[in-house]
């Protein structure tokens, strides 16, 4: 039997507003193994975000399994969770969700919070990472004293500073123009290729020569799967 790092397995998810039920997974089946990097492709609606935070420890399944790395995640106490998502995962958000009054420098430390590591490590390991991504000059400054594109490396510094093996990333050039939307994809595939599994939703199909294996989803099922060519 062949193990992979995520295996999902009957997945369902269900969401209830009243007397309105709306399927958003249906009955999906997917295996990611360790050092890929796949992007989920898909219509807006047709599951590709709720299947991220699914797999993220973020959102219980209605039905299913989650298994990363053999420890089923919905079998685990939210406690455990967290302490999961701090050592395992790194995000990635559209929207960067970086906290406006705090420095490039702050906003990347805060993974970091719950890791009982000293103060100068943290930094160390913060200016490390801004330094990677190419903003070690401003690592002083504001969110809104940086373009979108600074923006979302700051994001992708946070995501890695706690050097998880896996990386989500929700739209991550949805709002970026196309050269620095390149940027942002030479770098992840540039993170992928040093070891992380790099899992990415994307509207953009485009995207997908990026990767090496691309899953496409309608409906809240796997449409087609495609391994890129070696």
């Amino acid at each position: 039997m062949v193990d992979h790092l995520i295996e999902i397995h009957d997945l369902n998810k269900e969401y209830v507003s009243g007397d309105t039920r709306s399927l958003a997974i249906d009955r999906m089946d997917l295996f990611i193994d360790d050092g890929e990097f796949v992007t989920v492709t898909g219509q807006s609606g047709s599951g590709k975000s709720t299947l991220l935070s699914i797999v993220g420890a973020m959102n219980r399944p209605s039905r299913g399994r989650v298994l990363i790395d053999s420890l089923d995640l919905y079998g685990l106490t939210s406690e455990q969770r967290a302490d999961f998502r701090s050592e395992y995962l790194g995000f990635i958000f559209q929207s960067f969700q970086l906290i406006p009054y705090l420095t490039v420098l702050e906003n990347v430390k805060l993974p970091m919070a719950v890791t009982g590591r000293g103060k100068k490590e943290k930094n160390r390991m913060a200016m490390a990472v801004i330094e990677r991504v190419g903003l070690a000059d401003k690592a002083h400054r504001l969110p809104d004293q940086l373009s979108g594109g600074e923006q979302e490396r700051v994001a992708i510094a946070r995501a890695i500073v706690n050097r998880p093996p896996i990386i989500l990333a929700d739209e991550p050039t949805g709002n970026l123009d196309s050269g620095t939307a390149l940027e942002i994809m030479g770098l992840l595939g540039q993170l992928n290729r040093e070891g992380h599994t790099v899992i990415m939703v994307t509207h953009n199909p485009s995207m997908e020569v990026h990767a090496t294996r691309s899953v496409r989803v309608k409906d809240g099922r796997i449409e087609t799967i495609k391994q890129r060519a070696a």
